[in-house]
């Protein structure tokens, strides 16, 4: 059995086509969940990245692995105390701890451990690779890494391989050379002008005024994420943005289905397409 693991920071399930999005943000994607399962029920139980990946990585909530937020004692899983053996608990009971006792060889491809000094989460994997980034990787930075593996991995029996992609998580990074699909494209219709002008009395990190949490600069390595939204022009470019991460990150995740196919190991492959949680597109007068 080969299992591939697409863990999509960020991503939002009603920005997908194949949860009714207008647009065509995930061809690829869609592709995969028409001939699979679909999960219309399905939450974060922790959030957000950290949390998010340790309530996966241990099979516990928050409240029980001691990771509830990005720092101080909040930021720690919690030990196991004087109970702890020679090797701990993750070493058996971690999710690819799993996959290893079925005998599988296990593999990573993230900068996750680095970007949240999230040791913990390469428990249980034989390999491990760090894109090197600390989340800020674009999908032509993740890609050829996965490729790679794949080239001289795929035709193995026996493997689960975990894959991070970043692009839909601010900032919004897809490159300039995709240029902008949507940009005659409705945006989603409950975002009005009078929305708009609601959202903007308030204050607060990630509210209109301040979307990078505490300013409004725009950074020239990111033009697809606006520091504020001051009119339906700026909330088009934030959404846009957005969108374009996905659809840059799905078009590379096409080429990698498209590999897989090519050494015909498809029919004995489990994809599983998940994500650490979404991204607020205004909800509660929130972005980003």
């Amino acid at each position: 059995m080969r299992v591939l693991l697409l863990d999509l920071d960020s991503t939002r399930p009603d920005h997908l086509g194949c949860y009714g999005y207008h647009r065509n943000t995930s061809p690829n994607i869609d592709r995969i969940a028409a001939e699979g399962v679909r999960f219309d029920n399905y939450y974060t139980s922790d959030a957000p990245c950290f949390p998010s990946r340790t309530a996966l990585m241990t099979g516990k909530f928050g409240i029980h692995n001691g990771v509830v937020g990005h720092g101080g004692t909040a930021a720690d899983v919690r030990h196991e105390g004087i109970t702890r053996d020679f090797r701990d608990k993750l070493a058996s009971e971690s999710f690819p701890a799993i996959f290893r006792r079925a005998g599988m060889k296990t593999a990573l491809i993230s900068p996750f451990g680095e970007r949240h000094s999230a040791w913990t989460f390469y428990a249980g994997f034989n390999e491990m690779y760090n894109t090197g980034k600390g989340g800020l990787e674009s999908a032509e930075e993740v890609s050829p890494v996965v490729l790679d593996w794949l080239e001289r991995n795929a035709d193995e029996e026996n493997w689960m391989l975990y894959v991070n992609f970043w692009d839909p998580h601010t900032p919004y990074r897809a490159p300039e050379s995709l240029g902008n699909p949507f940009e005659h494209e409705p945006l989603p219709d409950w975002i009005t002008e009078d929305v708009l002008q609601e959202h903007q009395k308030k204050v607060g990190p990630h509210g209109v005024n301040e979307i990078n949490m505490y300013n409004n600069e725009v950074s020239p390595d990111y033009p697809r994420h606006p520091g504020e939204i001051r009119s339906m022009e700026d909330l088009r470019t934030m959404v846009d943005g957005y969108d374009c991460g996905i659809r840059h990150m799905d078009e590379h995740i096409g080429a990698i289905f498209e590999l897989l196919s090519h050494k015909g190991v498809w029919d004995d492959l489990i994809i599983i397409i998940t994500a650490d949680h979404g991204e607020n597109m205004g909800e509660l007068g929130i972005y980003g």
